[in-house]
């Protein structure tokens, strides 16, 4: 979900990188497969979520609030912008194309790159992006990666309902994901 740089390319790349290593990771964990959210409708998914908390990654280590993702139906995918303030006050932009993952037709099963369009073609250019559970009316988000090195809830508002939030936090919790150090997410006003 998340790449911030001022050459978005070059962290993107490195993140996808990241992702596909990690993806290795949890192989041999003895963790049963992870679910996903069923009959994701991508439109209903589609624009401004505030994230509300994180697992820790390398790619988001600049950001200290406001952290952000716009998605936008594209074709059969999404056009992805995050964005978040670093701690100098400004604000850095990250763009991404989304796709169905081409091994299943399932819509929460998504996969994101941030390396540039002519690198596409490279399957490790693209990281898994599964959204694991939708609360309410699409107001709620949770998404991971499925070797759970990667987690993330989002709302549709920046300030969320904190019973919900934790609520999201307990499910992931349950499908064996260490929410211990969950970094939660401030967002200020601008």
């Amino acid at each position: 979900m998340h790449a911030y740089s001022f050459r978005p390319w070059l962290a993107g790349l490195a993140s996808t990188f990241v992702l596909m290593l990690a993806g290795c990771s949890n192989e041999f964990s003895g963790a049963p497969p992870l679910g996903t959210q069923k009959n994701v409708d991508l439109a209903r998914y589609a624009g401004v979520w505030y994230e509300q908390a994180r697992l820790p990654n390398r790619f988001q280590k600049q950001c200290v609030d406001n952290v952000q993702a716009r998605y936008q139906l594209q074709g059969q995918g999404l056009l992805v912008v995050n964005s978040c303030r670093n701690a100098a006050g400004q604000t850095e932009q990250a763009q991404a194309q989304g796709r169905l993952n081409p091994d299943t037709n399932d819509p929460a099963r998504l996969q994101v790159r941030f390396a540039p369009q002519w690198l596409s073609g490279l399957p490790w250019v693209w990281a898994d992006y599964w959204i694991l559970r939708i609360d309410g009316d699409y107001d709620y988000a949770l998404v991971g990666t499925p070797d759970r090195d990667y987690l993330w809830v989002l709302s549709r508002m920046p300030q969320a309902d904190e019973a919900r939030v934790q609520a999201l936090l307990d499910y992931a919790a349950a499908q064996r994901f260490d929410v211990s150090n969950m970094i939660r997410t401030r967002q200020l006003p601008d």
